[in-house]
C-alpha cells in the first residue's frame, strides 16, 4: 500500500476538513430517525447526484451539499495509528495508545481483555476525529485482521490471531464489538476486517491465487469473517489483493452472492490499495482500467483505495456501468455512516452518546493512568512462558526472578533497550523498554549491566559477573529498512515480504550469554514463531513477548519478577525446521498444515504455554447426549504456591466421522483465575453449530449424528481429561 500512500493522505485530509466544517442547519428527510435504516438509505439516494455518488467510491462518507459530515479510515489493528514507521495520520505524528501487537493480543486468549483493548481504541478514535483543534483520522478502522496465519513464513503474521479459525473469530468478534460498542442505534467507531481472504502470502500476493475448495472456504479461511459479520456485527471488510481459485478477490461474485446476500453485510466493501490498477497491471484480468473499475463497482465494491475518478467516468461513458450499479455499491457507505450517525439532523447529532467526545470530554485518552495500567497489564498477560527449568544446579525453576535476592543483572540484546513499532503502528506518548522495565522492578540497589551486543566480548563480560542474564533477541518490524518489498534479514518479515527463514542468527548471542551465566533468562520479542531448537534444550527460561507495546519493559518485568503469574499461550504450531513446512502456496491446510493436520512433532504446540503455579484437572462431567449445545464441567485445582490463570482449552475428535476431518479440533476455552491451593469449578459450552462441517452436495453446514470425543486440556497436546457424547 505504499504506493498509494500520498494518494490515502490527500483522502485523509479532505475527510478531516470535511468533517470539521460545521454542519448547514437545513432539515432533510433521510434526517427521520422515525424511518427505517433502509428508508432514509433510499430517501438519501434519491437526493444524490451523480457527481456526488461517485465521489461516494472513495473512503470518503460527507456530502458537504446536503450538510452530511464526513469521516475516512484509520488503521487500529492494536492501538489508532497516527504515526509510526507508516505515519499512517499524516508526516506529523500524534501520540495514541499503542498495544502489543494482533499476535501479542492474541495469544492472551482473553476475549473481555481484547474487547477492553478495541474499547479503548474506539474512544481515541473519537477524540481525535472530533477534537476542533488538529483533528485527525477517521471513524471507519481497519480492524481487526481477521485473516489466517497457515504459515509462520507469511509476512503479515504479525497482524493476525493464529492459525486457527475458531479462536481467531472469538477474538475477531471480541474486537468488533469493543470498536463498536453496544449502543442500541449508533457506533462508536465501524471495524472494517481485512483481508478477505486467504491473504497469506506477501510475496506475489498481487497476481497469486489461492486455490482451495469451497469446505476450506467455509470451515477455515472465511470463517473469522462470516462471524465477524453475523455474530460481532462487522458491516465493512477490506476485498484482498489475492485471487481465489483464479478470480481476484476485488471482482470475486462472493462478494454479493455470500458476504451481502446470504451473510448479510450490508456496509462496505472495499478494495485495498492500488488494487484497481492491479487488476490490470498484475492480475491480467482486463485490458484497461475503465473496464476494470466497472467491474469492481458491480461485484458491490463501494470504495476504491486508489485513483479511480477517471475510469469510473470512462466506464459510465462507454456504457458498462450504471447508475443503478453505483447505488447498489455505494448502499453499504451510507449505512455505514448513519450508524456513525452522520445522517442525522444537526440538533439529533449534538445529542449522540459518542458526540462529546473531544470536545465537551477533552481530557487526552492516552495519559490516563488508568488507561496505561491497561496497556501493561495487556503486555503481561500476552506473555508466554516457553520454559522454565532450574538453572546452575538450582533445584527450583529459575523464574520468577527475586528481586530481593539480585544484586546485579545484566540485560544484554538489540531488542533490549527499543519500542519497535510495525507498518500499522501509531506511535505512543511514551514508550519503556525491557532494560527501563527491569530497571523500575528492581529499584536503584541492583546494579544492571546493559550491553546491546557482544562486540569486544562486552555481552560476554557482563553476563559473567551479573546474578542472572537476560537475553533480549527477536525479530525487526519492517526489517530495519522501510524499503517496500524489502528485508535485509531473512528470517524477517513484513507486509509485502515473506519471511524465508525460521531461524534466527541472534540466537548465538545467546549462546555466549549462557556459556558466561548458566542462570540466563531468553527473552524473544518476536511478531512470529522462530525456530529456536538450541534454546528450547540448552537455555533453562524462555519468555515469549509481542512488539510493539509502550509499555513493554514494564509488563515482561511484571511476568519475570512474579508480579503477574504468565498464562498466555501460543496460536500457533511452532515448527522446529522450515522442512516441516508445505509449500507456501499450497493454501490446502489438510497437506500437514496447522495442529489439526500436522504430522510432526512440533517445537511448541498450538495452545501451549506453562506457568508459574500448577494445575489439577478432575471431575470430569459431560452429558451422554445432545441435541443443540453441551455442558462440559470440571475442577480446577491450583496446586502450587501462587496464584495464577490458566487457559482451558476444550478439543473434539470425530471418531466415526463420513467425511474428512480434523485430527483434532479447538471448539472452547476460557482464561480461568484460580488462587493458589484453591480450586474452582470450570464450565465449558459447545455449541452443537461448532462441530459442524460444510456439505458442498447440500450447500449448507451439517451436523454428523453419533460419538464425538472430548478432550480438556491445557494445549492441543497436553489433554488432562477425555469424555465422549452422542449428538442426535
Amino acid at each position: 500500500m505504499k504506493h498509494f500512500q500520498y494518494l490515502t493522505f490527500l483522502i485523509f485530509i479532505t475527510a478531516v476538513l470535511a468533517f470539521t466544517t460545521p454542519l448547514k442547519g437545513q432539515e432533510h428527510p433521510f434526517h427521520d430517525r422515525n424511518l427505517s435504516d433502509n428508508e432514509r438509505i433510499d430517501i438519501l439516494l434519491e437526493m444524490l447526484t451523480i457527481e456526488e455518488k461517485i465521489n461516494l467510491l472513495s473512503t470518503n462518507l460527507g456530502v458537504p451539499r446536503l450538510g452530511i459530515r464526513n469521516t475516512g479510515h484509520s488503521e487500529g489493528l492494536h492501538g489508532m495509528a497516527l504515526g509510526g514507521p507508516a505515519h499512517w495520520g499524516g508526516r506529523r505524528d500524534a501520540p495514541t495508545t499503542t498495544f502489543p501487537q494482533a499476535y501479542g493480543l492474541g495469544s492472551t486468549w482473553d476475549t473481555d481483555l481484547i474487547r477492553k483493548v478495541a474499547e479503548i481504541e474506539a474512544h481515541e478514535i473519537r477524540y481525535y476525529t472530533q477534537r476542533k483543534e488538529d483533528p485527525r483520522g477517521g471513524m471507519v478502522m481497519r480492524a481487526p485482521n481477521a485473516d489466517l496465519a497457515r504459515d509462520p513464513r507469511w509476512g503479515r503474521t504479525e497482524e493476525s490471531y493464529g492459525e486457527d479459525a475458531y479462536l481467531a473469530s472469538r477474538m475477531t468478534v471480541a474486537f468488533v464489538k469493543g470498536l463498536q460498542g453496544d449502543h442500541p442505534r449508533y457506533w462508536k467507531s465501524a471495524s472494517l476486517m481485512k483481508h478477505f481472504m486467504a491473504n497469506s502470502n506477501e510475496d506475489g500476493r498481487d497476481s497469486t491465487s489461492s486455490d482451495f475448495d469451497e469446505r476450506l472456504f467455509r470451515e477455515y479461511y472465511a470463517y473469522p469473517f462470516y462471524k465477524g459479520i453475523t455474530e460481532g456485527g462487522s458491516r465493512a471488510f477490506m476485498a484482498s489483493y489475492n485471487a481465489w481459485n483464479g478470480i481476484p478477490m476485488t471482482i470475486h461474485p462472493l462478494l454479493d452472492s455470500i458476504t451481502r446476500r446470504e451473510w448479510g453485510n450490508n456496509g462496505i466493501i472495499c478494495t485495498d490499495g492500488g488494487a484497481l490498477r492491479l487488476l490490470i497491471t498484475a492480475h491480467k484480468a482486463f485490458p484497461t482500467l475503465w473496464e476494470g473499475a466497472a467491474a469492481v463497482v458491480k461485484a458491490t465494491v463501494g470504495q476504491f483505495l486508489d485513483d479511480y475518478l477517471l475510469a469510473v467516468n470512462q466506464a459510465i461513458t462507454n456504457g458498462i456501468l450504471t447508475e443503478e450499479d453505483i447505488d447498489r455499491a455505494i448502499r453499504g457507505n451510507l449505512y455505514v455512516a448513519l450508524k456513525l450517525g452522520l445522517l442525522d439532523s444537526p440538533e439529533d447529532y449534538a445529542n449522540q452518546p459518542y458526540t462529546g467526545i473531544g470536545v465537551t470530554d477533552t481530557e487526552e485518552p492516552w495519559e490516563k493512568q488508568e488507561v496505561k495500567d491497561f496497556v501493561r497489564l495487556v503486555t503481561a498477560k500476552s506473555a508466554i512462558l516457553l520454559k522454565n527449568n532450574p538453572a546452575g544446579g538450582e533445584k527450583a525453576p529459575l523464574l520468577p526472578l527475586d528481586a530481593e535476592k539480585i544484586r546485579s543483572i545484566a540485560v544484554i540484546g538489540p531488542r533490549a533497550n527499543e519500542v519497535l513499532y510495525d507498518w500499522y503502528s501509531g506511535t505512543p506518548a511514551y514508550a519503556v523498554t525491557i532494560l527501563e522495565g527491569i530497571r523500575n522492578a528492581v529499584g536503584p540497589d541492583v546494579e544492571i549491566f546493559f550491553e546491546p551486543s557482544n562486540t569486544m566480548d562486552k555481552a560476554v563480560v557482563a553476563a559473567s559477573k551479573a546474578d542472572v542474564a537476560v537475553v533480549c533477541i527477536g525479530n525487526h518490524p519492517y526489517g530495519t529498512d522501510a524499503r517496500w518489498f524489502y528485508s535485509p534479514v531473512p528470517s524477517d518479515g513484513r507486509e509485502a515480504v515473506d519471511r524465508k527463514a525460521l531461524t534466527l542468527e541472534q540466537e548465538d548471542l545467546a549462546k555466549l550469554v549462557l556459556q558466561a551465566n548458566p542462570r540466563t533468562v531468553l527473552a524473544l520479542v518476536s511478531s512470529f514463531p522462530f525456530a529456536i531448537n538450541w534454546s528450547q534444550e540448552h537455555i533453562p527460561a524462555i519468555v515469549h513477548v509481542a512488539n510493539n507495546s509502550q509499555e513493554l519493559g514494564n509488563g515482561l518485568a511484571d511476568v519475570l519478577f512474579g508480579k503477574v503469574n504468565p498464562a498466555g499461550r501460543t496460536t500457533q504450531t511452532w515448527v522446529k525446521d522450515i522442512t516441516d513446512l508445505p509449500p507456501i502456496m499450497d493454501y490446502d491446510i489438510r497437506n500437514g498444515r496447522t495442529y489439526m493436520y500436522f504430522r510432526g512433532e512440533p517445537l511448541y504446540p498450538f495452545g501451549y504455554g506453562l506457568s508459574y503455579t500448577d494445575f489439577a484437572y478432575s471431575s470430569l462431567k459431560v452429558e451422554k447426549a445432545f441435541r443443540d449445545s453441551l455442558h462440559i464441567g470440571f475442577m480446577l485445582k491450583n496446586t502450587g504456591q501462587l496464584d495464577g490463570e490458566e487457559v482451558v482449552q476444550l478439543y473434539v475428535e470425530f471418531p466415526a466421522s463420513l467425511v474428512e476431518r480434523p485430527a483434532r479440533q479447538l471448539v472452547a476455552f476460557s482464561r480461568v483465575f484460580v488462587p493458589a491451593g484453591s480450586s474452582k469449578k470450570v464450565g465449558l459450552c459447545l455449541k452443537a453449530e461448532n462441530l459442524a462441517y460444510w456439505d458442498t452436495g447440500k450447500g449448507m453446514f451439517v451436523t454428523e449424528k453419533g460419538t464425538v470425543h472430548l478432550l480438556v486440556g491445557a494445549s492441543s497436546t497436553d489433554i488432562k481429561l477425555k469424555g465422549s457424547s452422542r449428538l442426535f
